[in-house]
């Protein structure tokens, strides 16, 4: 009997359904395991067909999945998922940071995430520190740590790298100095670029072939011998994604800059340049980025001018210096050298307040009364001819001994910082205090001595007046009573309840009381913690520890006040020829000012990102010069012995910060034969199973320098 026609039709409509679904179940296995290669045996037994029939079926399929690029044939008969396809996976993807571990292992940072995921060494596919990735997480397991395998590389944090030239007949490689990229970067010989084996050398990844190990490079400089002052100094700036030199164009249009005043230019402005001004820097400062000025008016009250660069009036928005400033995001401070986020051009010369010459300034002038309080204030573009550059160490002898050139204007100037400095800890600001570590260099740059350099009231004055400018120019923009302009603010958060809980059980145990039940008892309690401490051999220590404590400080457009000063209103106002977002600050003030509409929030939120992302990384550049140098000058005193404090506790062992000079190393804990120790985090301490014997942060001890590692700074100490 013959088949009705629409009867057949449904049956092969029927078969092609069936043959859909049967494709997405074998999808489905590739699917849910993206990174396994399968041929169509393996597939077979995964869904128990074992007919000859069904399995020509699985074949056609994958052929089928294949021609739709759902996934790609690897090797003759054996596919895998198409990783373009992998973001058709639900909630498995997450995005992140790479921290990547000298082992080669890594953890992924997402601030949504409540953990870091953990990424195991096979699974990090051709990521390198600090690059932006997606992650394929794992199903999670009970008990244990959440777990992923890296499957994009988003963006990379940088792809220049400095290190070690090894030659050999046919090939060459960059061993990177950096301890967290865990490859070694191939170099063609062709590509070598003029360097020899052993130098040191800057290489640009260029491409990482898929199936390869190692990346491919080229070598973009050479940098020179290692140990050489000027290449160790250059190699730490690149290892922080710093640029070496500024751009040839940038360079040309800052040339072209005109440092003439025009007239036109001076009437638009306050004139200041018959008060009496000066600048208060570091001896060895070239960018004088700040000035005060001192008037006596005629009610009695005490004008003062906190006149900062104008460096807005010659640096435009978008132009070629713009666009590399913002790049550079700040200027850098390494042991013997700057490297200006402006060229020197305009940081020590145009821009530099210098003394009597006339300059462009951004000012807040404030009308103080005896007791510093504020009873006027004005903001605007100012000139001003600076009468005298003085240093630190100057300003403290008029201060200490009541004489020299312009004491009246600097006592005043003094007594009226006192005044705001103590409103400003009795509100609840914290008055940590900061200790330099300075070396006196010899003409190679060899260092022959360490010192610390301490805070004075020379440094407070200074401070404690720009303290004010900041804190008032963010008041003016963010106590607006309607909607707020957008605004850079400079933030500091809370500290983690937890953080703080330890360390007030952990100051308690060294027989100190902290309060922490309110914001105010907390800065009172830190305050007079830090006074009882005051020359005993524990505050470095406890200083130390407080500070890590405490949240770091940023830029953002989302002002939550700053509470290490207890701000509300908090930015950065006064340094706008070595921190970028100043300069933003003055563009935004002068805005506003102006009566101009409110600037892109998003736009600028993403700026204080970046600025506080290149201000993170300016202070690693600083510190890794400081111990490079710390291990230089250590290098010729292997055997010599020193007492040091006990300054770090881990499961590899204790550091110890030498006293006299603030060199820091580790006395491995295997060298410590006489128990075997463990960590005992909550109480900063590591203790011995058998005795029970101790070494706690802060203890006295005295140790002999064994080993100087100066590739990779570090400083080996043993007990003696």
């Amino acid at each position: 009997m013959k088949q009705p026609q629409k009867l057949k039709h449904m049956k092969k409509t029927k078969k092609k359904k069936s043959l859909d679904s049967f494709a997405k179940t074998v999808y489905n296995i590739f699917l849910n395991n993206p990174f396994n290669e399968y041929n169509f045996r393996q597939i077979s037994h995964q869904l128990g067909i074992s007919d000859k029939a069904s399995r020509e079926i699985v074949k056609n399929i994958l052929s089928q999945l294949q021609e739709s690029e759902s996934i790609v044939s690897v090797k003759r008969g054996k596919y895998k998922l198409n990783s373009a396809n992998l973001k058709t996976i639900p909630n498995n993807i997450i995005e992140g940071i790479v921290d990547m571990k000298q082992t080669g292992k890594a953890y992924i940072i997402n601030d949504e995430l409540d953990e870091d995921i953990f990424v195991g060494q096979n699974n990090t596919y051709h990521a390198l520190n600090k690059d932006k990735v997606k992650v394929l997480l794992f199903p999670k397991r009970k008990g244990k740590k959440p777990e992923g395998r890296i499957i994009e590389i988003i963006s990379r944090n940088r792809t220049q790298f400095v290190g070690i030239v090894q030659v050999s007949k046919r090939f060459a490689f960059l061993v990177p100095d950096d301890i967290t990229v865990p490859v070694d970067i191939y170099i063609s010989l062709n590509d070598l670029n003029g360097a020899k084996n052993g130098e040191k050398a800057i290489a640009e990844i260029k491409e990482w072939p898929e199936n390869s190990k190692n990346p491919f490079g080229v070598i973009v400089e050479v940098l020179g011998n290692p140990g050489d002052n000027d290449v160790e100094m250059s190699s730490i700036l690149v290892d922080n994604n710093f640029p070496l030199h500024f751009p040839e164009k940038v360079s040309l249009q800052a040339k072209k800059i005109n440092n003439k005043i025009p007239i036109k230019e001076i009437s638009k402005r306050r004139d200041f340049r018959n008060v009496f001004t000066c600048t208060i820097d570091p001896p060895d400062a070239n960018d004088y980025d700040d000035a005060l000025s001192l008037k006596k008016m005629k009610n009695g009250n005490w004008q003062v001018g906190i006149h900062i660069a104008d460096v807005s009036y010659y640096v435009k928005p978008n132009s070629d210096i713009d666009k590399e400033a913002y790049k550079r995001g700040t200027s850098v401070y390494l042991v013997d050298r700057v490297i200006p986020m402006l060229p020197e051009i305009l940081s020590n010369n145009v821009c530099s307040l210098r003394p009597n010459e006339e300059k462009l300034c951004f000012s807040a002038v404030f009308d103080l009364d005896d007791d510093a309080n504020v009873i006027n204030q004005w903001f605007g573009k100012t000139i001003i001819n600076s009468n005298r550059r003085f240093n630190y160490d100057e300003v403290q002898k008029i201060i200490e001994e009541g004489k020299g050139d312009f004491k009246d204007e600097i006592l005043i100037l003094n007594k009226l910082a006192k005044k705001l400095r103590e409103k400003r800890l009795k509100k609840g600001s914290i008055n940590f205090k900061s200790q330099e570590v300075k070396f006196v260099l010899d003409d190679k740059g060899k260092p022959v001595e360490v010192y610390i350099k301490e805070q004075k009231e020379s440094n407070m004055l200074v401070e404690d007046f720009m303290l004010l400018a900041n804190k008032e120019v963010a008041k003016l923009i963010g106590m607006k009573k309607d909607k707020a302009n957008t605004f850079v603010y400079r933030i500091h958060d809370r500290p983690n309840p937890e953080k703080l809980n330890t360390f007030a059980e952990f100051v308690k145990k060294l027989g100190y009381n902290l309060k922490i039940n309110s914001k105010k008892n907390i800065s009172d309690s830190i305050n007079n913690l830090f006074t009882q401490i005051a020359g005993k051999g524990e505050e470095n220590m406890i200083e130390t520890i407080a500070v890590r404590t405490m949240a770091k400080a940023e830029y953002s457009t989302k002002n939550i006040g700053h509470y290490g000063l207890a701000f509300k209103y908090y930015t950065h106002f006064t340094s706008p020829i070595r921190r970028y977002p100043d300069l933003m600050v003055h563009r935004l003030l002068n805005l506003y000012l102006n009566n101009k509409k409110s600037v892109n929030k998003a736009e600028y939120e993403e700026y204080c990102k970046h600025c506080s992302e290149m201000e993170r990384k300016s202070v690693e550049a600083e510190r890794a010069s400081i111990k490079y140098k710390q291990a230089e000058f250590l290098l010729d005193k292997i055997g010599c012995e020193f007492d040091g404090l006990i300054s770090g506790v881990s499961k590899w062992g204790i550091f110890v910060e030498l006293i006299e000079n603030r060199c820091e190393g580790m006395v491995s804990i295997k060298h410590l034969t006489d128990d075997y120790y463990f960590l005992d985090e909550e109480n900063y301490c590591i203790t011995g199973q058998r005795h029970g014997k101790q070494f706690r942060l802060g203890d006295k001890v005295r140790i002999v320098v064994s080993k100087i590692n100066l590739q990779k700074k570090q400083m080996d100490f043993k007990l003696v």
